[in-house]
């Protein structure tokens, strides 16, 4: 453990500091562990899937409503898509507040 000069006023502090002891100067910025990187990147990924899920069932939705013969089966196929939708959003809010505070509890502490 070497010691390093503070550049804000010139104090001795260790190198593995985060701030100056002296004057609270941030030296370096603090990283995330293991399991924040992978809380992290769990977050990005369930949104990404997810905005994929909302994005193909549109479309199928549309291509549904678009081959439906009849009165009937367009308004079926249009109250089960908006069912669909909902749950989907229901899931994508959950899964969003699950692995957000995940990623929130695992940042780096300064």
């Amino acid at each position: 453990m070497a010691l390093i000069k503070c550049p804000e006023c010139n104090a001795d502090v260790s190198d593995s500091a985060l701030k100056c002891p002296q004057c609270g100067k941030q030296l370096r910025k603090p990283k995330r562990g293991f399991f924040g990187k992978i809380f992290l990147w769990l977050f990005y990924l369930f949104n990404i899937l997810m905005l994929i899920s909302v994005i193909a069932g549109i479309n199928s939705t549309s291509q549904l409503i678009g081959k439906a013969t009849s009165e009937a089966e367009k308004a079926g196929a249009t109250i089960g898509s908006g069912i669909g939708f909902m749950f989907t959003l229901l899931v994508w809010a959950i899964g969003d507040i699950i692995t957000g505070l995940l990623a929130l509890l695992t940042r780096p502490k300064a």
